[in-house]
């Protein structure tokens, strides 16, 4: 009989379970990794309400934000042996996404990375970072990306719309560009505060100010192409919130050459004119995943493990993973949750 581990699975609309189900095997090409935590995406309590990755498909094994450390090693593997503390690029594997419709998720006691290549889909990390806080890598890479999509430089000014972890995690990357000025907005007071611990220059609490007028008294005065006066003078708006309230600030009136990066998800279409964007030749960009950004997050981690650590308000064991997953899924309820499964 094949040793067997537990993993959680989506197996309907809200239905969630810990089945037995066989070890990965590997071959020579791959590495296994027993996961100890696993970080909860805010697409997972979606995937639990929906019933699966795609939507409907039963039987989908989540989690996609691990740490873990290497048990086994192919034999055509080098640069990584057993003991290795690791984080895993689940979009870098050869059979599929891990916790986003493939046959494995990291809220399992162990995942087989294929063709693992060390620094790339298997990244190492040093023993004074503990699992859980290693387990942000994978979000905040997405962040990472996003921020480096804006092309920001040390003459820049920027805000972050949400102080979830992703728009924390924009925070540090904007810092880690050396980007003279950063604003977090939000609506939710604790997370400004946890912004501004973790080295933002001013916060906007979006329920009680108007946004704009404070970006104009913090980044001063701006035009546009027509010489239209009064617009703020920020540079790099990164929305990492998804709500309509951010375009719609952004669209009252960018400074020339402006720039507008989109990471969170908008679930409805948004609108805007764009004639009157013209006179600011605003750019638009978006970003997908991580390709190459999760070894300098983890470096970056590593360096400041302690900032990086705020991040993460529950650590939640999986036997209570259901709970783990409607915290991660309830407005206003918590900040960060990481599943433990050491």
């Amino acid at each position: 009989m094949s040793p067997t581990m537990q993993s959680v699975i989506i197996t309907g609309p809200g239905a969630l379970k810990s089945a037995t189900v066989p070890i990965p095997t590997i071959g020579a090409d791959d590495v296994l990794v027993r996961i100890r935590a696993c970080g909860i995406c805010g697409a997972d309590p979606h995937a639990l309400t929906e019933g699966g990755i795609p939507v409907g498909r039963t039987e989908t094994p989540i989690g996609h934000e691990p740490a873990g450390e290497v048990v086994e090693v192919g034999a055509a593997v080098s640069g990584l042996a057993v003991g290795d503390r690791v984080v895993i690029d689940p979009t870098g594997v050869a059979d599929a996404i891990i916790g986003g419709g493939g046959p494995q998720g990291a809220l399992s006691e162990y995942v087989a990375v294929r063709n693992a290549n060390p620094g790339r889909n298997v990244i190492p990390f040093p023993a004074h970072v503990p699992w859980h806080v290693a387990a942000l890598a994978e979000p905040l890479a997405v962040a990472r990306r996003a921020v480096d999509r804006t092309r920001p430089t040390p003459d820049h000014s920027a805000i972050v719309f949400g102080a979830g972890p992703v728009g924390l995690g924009a925070l540090l990357a904007f810092k880690a560009h050396g980007v003279k000025h950063v604003v977090v907005a939000d609506v939710q007071e604790n997370r400004l505060n946890k912004a501004l611990a973790l080295g933002a220059d001013a916060v906007i609490n979006s329920s009680r100010e108007d946004v704009r007028s404070r970006l104009v008294e913090l980044h001063g005065e701006a035009t546009d192409a027509f010489g239209r006066a009064g617009l703020p003078g920020t540079d790099i708006y990164l929305d990492a919130a998804g709500v309509p309230a951010v375009p719609e600030t952004v669209f009252a009136g960018p400074k020339l050459g402006a720039v507008y990066g989109i990471v969170g998800i908008h679930r409805k279409p948004i609108t805007f004119d764009s004639q009157m964007m013209i006179p600011a030749e605003l750019t638009i960009v978006h970003s997908m995943g991580h390709p190459t950004e999760m070894a300098d997050v983890i470096a970056d981690i590593a360096a400041n493990v302690d900032k990086y650590a705020m991040i993460v308000s529950d650590v939640v064991p999986v036997s209570e993973v259901a709970r783990a997953i409607d915290l991660a899924g309830t407005p206003g309820a918590t900040d960060k949750v990481v599943v433990a499964l050491d």
